[in-house]
């Protein structure tokens, strides 16, 4: 199971990582307005190899049957892996193109909260928010698990998916012949 886990999660890593890395870097100037549903699209087909892995696991070698827990214990951990390659990708696309991310991120944010007519009092403390988003963005020990946690709950919500369904012997049954 350990090989499954992690061919698959290195599989999954690398298909979402090319991605966000293609998309960071070729749009560091011109973000996509699609690039968050595109980032989560490009998620879910990455994490789809989750199933495919309890799937395959649970054909080839259980005979067929796996209990919810082992199957939902592999999906986390091939999401887990996923996740690790997405926070590399992520790191070193934005070293390459020199974003800065926190800035650009907190500029379009207050710009957005002064388009819809904050102003006064509420705009400073929003762009105080901001600033210190900025600060903690900058920390490795902060930014690290904040970026992780953007892919990790999608791949736990597709092996519970996943362990859900497969658990069934009868749902996309095992084919011998």
């Amino acid at each position: 199971m350990f090989k499954k886990i992690l061919t698959y999660g290195v599989i999954a890593g690398l298909i979402v990582g090319s991605m966000l890395s293609a998309v960071t870097i070729s749009m560091k100037d011109n973000p996509p307005t699609y690039g968050v549903a595109l980032g989560y699209l490009t998620m879910l087909v990455a994490l789809s190899l989750v199933f495919i892995a309890v799937k395959r696991y649970r054909d080839l070698d259980l005979g067929g049957v796996i209990r919810f827990w082992p199957a939902f214990g592999m999906g986390v951990a091939i999401s887990f892996i996923a996740g690790i390659f997405y926070v590399t990708a992520w790191e070193i696309s934005v070293a390459v193109v020199n974003l800065d991310f926190a800035d650009s991120y907190s500029k379009a944010m207050i710009a957005q909260h002064k388009a819809r007519g904050v102003s006064g009092e509420a705009l400073a403390k929003f762009v105080a928010e901001m600033d210190q988003f900025k600060i903690q963005y900058a920390n490795p020990v902060w930014r690290l698990p904040m970026v992780f946690a953007e892919i990790f709950p999608v791949g736990v919500l597709v092996s519970l998916i996943s362990a859900a369904l497969l658990r069934n012997s009868r749902f996309m049954p095992r084919h011998t012949g």
